[in-house]
């Protein structure tokens, strides 16, 4: 039995293959670039591309549970279906696929429409699959650091209806669990579905005060003004990911994403613990900011 990693090398996909190594399971990582890859003790390597058909099928030979997260690209679904098309053909006995929270309720955001879609297939062709639908990742903010401390401003225009922000750790740890559990049954499992997501919900002037409180020093929310965003962001990435990104703040801004005492108690029965919050995040984070 074998489990292979899309997306291996990413922010979520390395996550899934420390919590994968520390478990007693073959794990091989699909990455374009095998020879530079740094990948867990034990792990191997095996070159493929969502975006070439061919090279997938070939990295699923002897493969028995696959996590498929496909990139936010232009054509994220369209590589996402392929690539399930090829798990089942294969005969792949489990699928975890990576999809998002409130995925079916913003469906003027490219990336949330996609991997809506993409859910609908998996229940269309009754594809043994966990959909794990994380909410916007915590360690996003990682990167408001130089705003943070030098400006003290929180930048994130999230707005004032909350978000249920997940820890990238707790994604990849109930990847893991659910992998090995597919991967170790006897038989196909039936299709499940998690919310990953935050103890708290969180706007952005709570955010700020949490992280005035980290800090030690005044931090004021930004506020929210999505066009200055996208300006932002298209110095940085392709212009149609700056305006997927303003959809999605802006969505955040009028719809929020806030868990449910059930999603949050549903996580935690899957963790055998309660999700981290953003406040354990922020805290570290500042402390590591501040001793160097």
């Amino acid at each position: 039995m074998t489990i292979l990693v899309t997306g291996s090398t990413g922010t979520i996909g390395s996550q899934v293959l420390a919590h994968l190594s520390a478990r007693n399971v073959e794990v091989r990582a699909l990455t374009r670039s095998p020879e530079t890859a740094k990948l867990p003790t034990g792990v191997k390597a095996v070159r493929g591309d969502l975006s070439d058909p061919d090279s997938v099928r070939s990295a699923l030979q002897g493969i028995s549970t696959l996590f498929l997260l496909a990139p936010n690209a232009a054509d994220e679904l369209t590589q996402a279906m392929l690539a399930l098309t090829a798990a089942r053909e294969a005969g792949i006995k489990g699928i975890v696929y990576l999809s998002v929270f409130k995925g079916e309720t913003y469906p003027d955001v490219p990336h949330f429409a996609s991997k809506s879609t993409v859910e609908r297939m998996i229940e269309a062709l009754d594809l043994p699959a966990t959909i794990l639908r994380p909410s916007y990742f915590i360690q996003n903010d990682l990167r408001q650091k130089d705003i943070l401390l030098n400006a003290g401003l929180y930048g994130a225009p999230i707005g004032s209806k909350g978000i249920s922000m997940v820890d990238i750790r707790d994604i990849g740890e109930a990847a893991a669990i659910e992998l090995v559990r597919r991967d170790q049954a006897e038989t196909p499992l039936g299709r499940g579905t998690y919310a990953l997501v935050g103890p708290d919900s969180l706007t952005g002037e709570d955010i700020a005060s949490l992280w005035s409180k980290a800090l030690g020093r005044t931090i004021r929310y930004g506020g929210d003004d999505l066009v200055a965003m996208e300006q932002r962001m298209k110095t940085m990435l392709p212009a149609w990911h700056a305006l997927d990104l303003r959809l999605m703040f802006g969505r955040y801004q009028t719809d929020g994403a806030v868990a449910s005492a059930q999603d949050i108690a549903h996580l935690t029965k899957l963790l055998g613990r309660a999700p981290r919050s953003y406040a354990a995040f922020a805290k570290d984070a500042a402390a590591q900011w501040l001793k160097n």
